[in-house]
């Protein structure tokens, strides 16, 4: 085993787990709020920025935004129809309505995208970079340092800004966020329209590395779940060390046993973390 390779490998694949959840930390997290559709989000944004490259010749450069905004433009559709659940914290309802969302996304998805796998091609996956015996390719390097721009932001954001005080402020009372002035529902809106936009982008810079299918939205639900879970619901920080620690885990374990059995076994590590730290890995103790 090239070990060398399998790191790379693991903080490639751990960029990613880290890209797809940073969405659903700040929903989840900052604003204690569910979206079970959230991978069938990642699913339409992939297909939505390959249908613009391949049925209207968009380049690769413009389908991602094209996709970043169409998702966007969807969350505030979505988040309107939801919003009265919203604001009265009704967490089953949101499980339930943002798991049929999810269910109608792959359905609509199949009918109008097909069900045969297809592949997003993106120029600079054909980029190979060689060192030694390593290589990666320039999506994955992108992929890296646009994983860690777009955490470093987000942290500042929320710990250095008005935006980040008013989202941490209605995440933890939002009927006292209004008594004090604060448009509880714009937060949430707003909070909803990042989640969806970012996932766009991740699917944007992630999706590239293997085919799409409409059904793969479930698999990348229990990835975000174990990088949010592992990470400690909520922490910015803790998402981002949990999905690169994930991430160097499947890569290890795949080469050492079997890629098989990485999803068990990442449940495994979930439940001994969560044993020692029960409220994941950046809790204080």
């Amino acid at each position: 085993m090239n070990l060398a390779q399998q790191i790379i490998n693991g903080l490639v694949l751990g960029s990613g787990y880290a890209l797809i959840a940073i969405g659903w930390t700040v929903l989840l997290g900052a604003a204690r709020l569910v979206n079970f559709a959230h991978g069938q989000l990642y699913m339409l944004a992939a297909f939505l920025a390959w249908a613009a490259m391949e049925r209207y010749g968009v380049d690769y450069y413009v389908a991602v935004p094209i996709a970043v905004l169409a998702l966007g433009l969807l969350g505030v559709v979505l988040q309107g129809m939801m919003l009265p659940m919203v604001m009265q914290q009704n967490l089953t309802s949101l499980m339930i309505v943002t798991l049929g969302f999810g269910y109608v996304f792959q359905g609509g998805a199949a009918r109008v995208f097909g069900g045969d796998p297809q592949r997003l091609v993106s120029p600079l996956q054909a980029m190979n970079i060689r060192y030694g015996d390593i290589w990666f390719t320039v999506q994955d390097a992108v992929t890296l340092v646009g994983t860690l721009l777009l955490f470093g932001l987000l942290w500042l954001v929320m710990n250095r800004t008005r935006l980040g005080a008013l989202v941490r402020s209605v995440a933890e009372d939002p009927r006292l966020a209004q008594l004090f002035g604060i448009n509880a529902a714009r937060v949430y809106v707003g909070v909803f329209v990042f989640e969806c936009a970012a996932v766009a982008l991740g699917a944007g810079l992630v999706a590239p590395r293997s085919p799409i299918l409409t059904s793969m939205g479930f698999d990348e639900v229990i990835l975000t779940f174990v990088v949010v879970v592992l990470g400690g619901i909520g922490s910015v920080g803790g998402s981002l060390l949990a999905g690169f620690g994930l991430g160097m885990f499947t890569a290890l374990f795949g080469a050492l046993v079997s890629p098989a059995y990485t999803t068990a076994a990442a449940f495994l590590l979930l439940l001994i973390v969560l044993v020692m730290r029960p409220r994941g890995l950046a809790a204080r103790r």
